[in-house]
Order: structure tokens, then sequence, then C-alpha cells
């Protein structure tokens, strides 16, 4: 991904947020063959403070990947989406995408059974979690067989990151009256209304208002 200083994004904390909440991934290696890609759920790394990621492959995706031989990218995607030139006014303007994007390269280390299977279980807490009536890695009707069984299936990773690159671009380079109307024009109705993309172009802006104090 290409860099541009006025869309770098280096505060650790702010890309351990968009990687949190942006946990399902594309995996890409480069191997005999040329490249492969994977798609597939990674968390934070909940013993570290770091960019350190886990996650898993199935079988044999690790293979494919040469999983902890070779290098990895692992890029996640926060809310993206069109930006309209109309939304800036009469002045000259071109349409544009914003968005915000992390990427993870480094060699993984795999992960022993034990370690797979408290990935594996974090997995699934995080996300049943939410159900209202959750059903756990280990709750019945699954039991110790067969979750084992399935968990033989998939090979576990951590990777600490030797290179970052994340970026978002976020109208940065357009004055505060500008971005205001852009953020009003995506929480508001339309093809192109994204909520979600309004509130992280809100918080880069009140950030930038903050370093700027």
């Amino acid at each position: 991904m290409r860099q541009n200083p006025s869309f770098t994004l280096a505060d650790v904390d702010e890309i351990r947020r968009i990687v949190d909440a942006n946990p399902w991934a594309t995996i890409v290696s480069h191997g005999p063959d040329g490249l492969v890609s994977s798609h597939y759920v990674v968390l934070l790394d909940q013993e570290r403070d770091d960019l350190t990621i886990v996650g898993h492959v199935g079988r044999p995706d690790d293979l494919i990947h040469g999983m902890g031989e070779r290098e990895l990218l692992v890029i996640f995607q926060g809310p993206h989406g069109y930006i309209s030139p109309g939304w800036y006014g009469d002045v000259q303007a071109v349409p544009t995408w914003n968005y915000t994007a992390v990427h993870l390269a480094g060699v993984p280390e795999i992960l022993d059974d034990d370690e797979n299977l408290a990935v594996l279980d974090r997995l699934v807490d995080r996300f049943e979690g939410l159900m209202p009536d959750p059903r756990r890695m280990w709750q019945r009707p699954n039991d110790d067989a067969f979750v084992k069984r399935l968990a033989a299936g998939t090979v576990g990773f951590r990777l600490t990151p030797t290179r970052v690159v994340a970026k978002r671009k976020l109208s940065q380079n357009k004055p505060t009256d500008t971005v205001d109307a852009v953020i009003d024009a995506l929480e508001g109705g339309g093809p192109y209304a994204h909520p979600e993309l309004a509130a992280e172009m809100r918080r880069a802006r009140d950030a930038r208002a903050d370093a700027a104090r």
C-alpha cells in the first residue's frame, strides 16, 4: 500500500482499534506458484499491547502459505465508501473513495495444540458471546472429541509484525468545513450514506484538532 504523509496512521492504539473492530482479514503470501490469498478471522493477541495478532487457517492453507516459513501480509479494512464531488460545494472536484486500512507483515509463529485450542475458544467467545443464547465451543451437544477433531483440521499462528503500514484517507487534505459537509452527507440519506465511515472521519477530524491545540 503506497503511503502518503497526509494519510499516515502511526498511532498504535488507533491501529489496534481498527484491527479489533474489523477482524475479518485477508492473508496474502508469495509461494512457488505465485501469490495466494485466504480470508480468516484474526484477533489481537490479548497477552500483548502491541500489534501482535493470533488466528488460524484450515489445512492445507498452512502449506499453501508456507506458514511459519514465509512472510505473510495480513490486511485489515475498516469502513470505506464513495465520496461525491457534489458534497464539496461549488468547487472543482472529482469523486474519490475514503477508507482506512492496516497492513501487518511478518513470519508467523506456529501455535502448539493447546495454544491453538485457546485461540479457537476465544474466537467463539468473541462472536458467539453477542448472541442472546450463546453456544460456546465446549458446550453440549459438542463434546471434547468433537472439538479436538475439528481443531486438528486447523493450524494456529501468532504474528508479531516486522512491517506495519496503516493508512486512513478520510479527507484530511480538505478544509474543515468541507470535511464537515462530507460527514453530514454520509450521515444523511441517499445511496452512499455510511454512518460508520462518517464516525471514522469525525474521529480523525477531532484528533487533528486536538493535535493542533
